[in-house]
């Protein structure tokens, strides 16, 4: 009875090992950032700043088992209000129509990350890098914390964010192309039961 009852224990612990846990996206030390192509020249940065989020994560296995977030688009910003209010406005994201944007995990396998990513009422599903998977670390306030990076690109066109002028030399002054990237650092959630 003895063997059987240190047989389970041990299936038991190896089994939670396995377990994903649940963090809270930390905004002030993660970032919601995107880069496009200006004027065919450079590109222009920016961030989303009011945003919510968790997942579910193994450091383990450096697995993630879920991730869902809200951006809110009014939030965004390019350190240029008057682009800012532009991205705002109807040529753009129409923040008024279209206040969030939304992603969640479908699947993560190794280096690749499937997300559902919904932008004015569009929803697409986009493939992304991971980058930085950390174990688990304590803060010196005793909180633990894990982290990663995702990389992926979408066509702003795929979400019906169309603007664009023609410049004289021939190119347009707004890129299809955009580049995310999103830096979390997640704050684990402590079961009060």
């Amino acid at each position: 009875m003895k063997m059987i009852n240190t047989l389970a224990l041990t299936a038991l612990l190896g089994f939670s090992s396995l377990v994903a846990t649940e963090y809270t996206v930390d905004n002030t030390h993660s970032d919601i950032g995107f880069k496009v192509r200006h004027m065919m020249v450079a590109s222009v940065r920016g961030t989303f700043k009011d945003y919510t989020g968790h997942y579910d994560y193994n450091p383990q296995t450096k697995q993630i088992k879920s991730l869902e977030g809200t951006v809110k688009i009014a939030s965004i910003f390019t350190d240029d209000k008057k682009r800012d209010d532009h991205l705002r406005s109807k040529d753009f994201f129409d923040a008024k129509k279209y206040p969030d944007m939304t992603l969640k995990l479908i699947k993560h396998n190794g280096d690749k990350a499937l997300i559902e990513l919904t932008i004015k009422g569009i929803t697409k599903q986009i493939e992304f890098d991971v980058d930085y998977l950390s174990g688990e670390s304590k803060d010196p306030w005793g909180a633990i914390k894990t982290g990663f990076e995702l990389n992926g690109k979408i066509s702003r066109k795929a979400y019906n964010i169309l603007f664009n002028k023609i410049l004289e030399t021939g190119g347009v002054a707004v890129g299809d192309e955009v580049k995310i990237n999103l830096e979390l650092e997640g704050v684990k959630v402590v079961n009060t039961k």
